[in-house]
């Protein structure tokens, strides 16, 4: 059952055109990560479904009720239920560990100081990082700090993770450890995960479905071992790490032959 539907959205910057027509439905509890090549838009599709950009046309439901074109007011109920790992972590560093795993408590939530610290040990637990609450960013490795991030993502529990580029800048053992970390949260907490990676070792890993933005709109949509046997040559050209050739590059090419 569709939890999130895209419906015929355009956006565009100016003269970029990032979506021309797209059409995706993500499904409750699923794991479905969006893949593409630089500047597709993978980013632009999370953010527009939380509100922070708004879209030029088409519409955007979650759980039945349309969302795209609402005030700041009305996302707010949307935004105690969706919540998003920014690629950069985007931890205050004037905020300890506990403070910044309780921010969004503090400001979303009703809740005292005693359930505030609560929740924000079980968040910590549930990413491996328990007794780390007087930790400071500063003092954090790069891993630590996307746990961390992912651990205020998971305090307010909500419905839906939205991850943008998890791995990106991470170690080996700490990507697998990122990868580990979102199947077991889909499983345990009953969450619906979209994932933004280009990592592809990480999405034909963790994936229930997999869908690639192109061009403007989704090209693919199915299971990781639909993808492995693809046969869209942009699908193809994508996970065989083949760069296209524009017109005036194949022409200086043969001229050059």
């Amino acid at each position: 059952m569709a939890l999130i539907e895209f419906r015929g959205v355009k956006k565009a910057f100016g003269q970029k055109v990032v979506y021309r027509d797209l059409n995706l439905d993500i499904n409750e509890g699923e794991v479905i990560t969006i893949i593409g090549g630089s500047g597709q838009g993978k980013s632009v599709m999370l953010k527009m479904l939380i509100g922070l950009l708004d879209i030029d046309g088409g519409t955007i439901f979650f759980d039945d009720q349309q969302i795209s074109g609402f005030t700041e007011a009305q996302y707010a109920p949307v935004r105690r239920r969706v919540a998003m790992l920014f690629q950069a972590s985007a931890l205050f560093d004037s905020l300890s560990t506990k403070e910044n795993v309780a921010y969004g408590l503090r400001e979303q939530l009703d809740m005292s100081e005693t359930q505030i610290s609560e929740r924000v040990r079980e968040s910590l637990t549930y990413v491996g990082l328990p007794g780390t609450e007087e930790t400071w960013p500063a003092d954090l490795s790069a891993g630590m700090k996307k746990r961390i991030s992912l651990a205020r993502a998971l305090a307010i529990r909500p419905e839906v993770l939205l991850y943008d580029e998890p791995t990106t800048g991470l170690d080996p053992i700490n990507v697998t450890r990122i990868a580990d970390l979102i199947q077991h949260l889909n499983e345990t907490l009953d969450v619906t995960s979209v994932v933004v990676t280009h990592d592809m070792d990480t999405a034909l890993a963790i994936s229930g479905r997999i869908a690639m933005i192109h061009e403007g709109f989704v090209i693919f949509s199915g299971t990781p071992d639909e993808l492995r046997a693809s046969d869209n040559p942009q699908v193809r050209d994508f996970l065989e790490g083949n760069a296209p050739v524009d017109e005036d590059t194949e022409t200086l090419l043969r001229s050059a032959g």
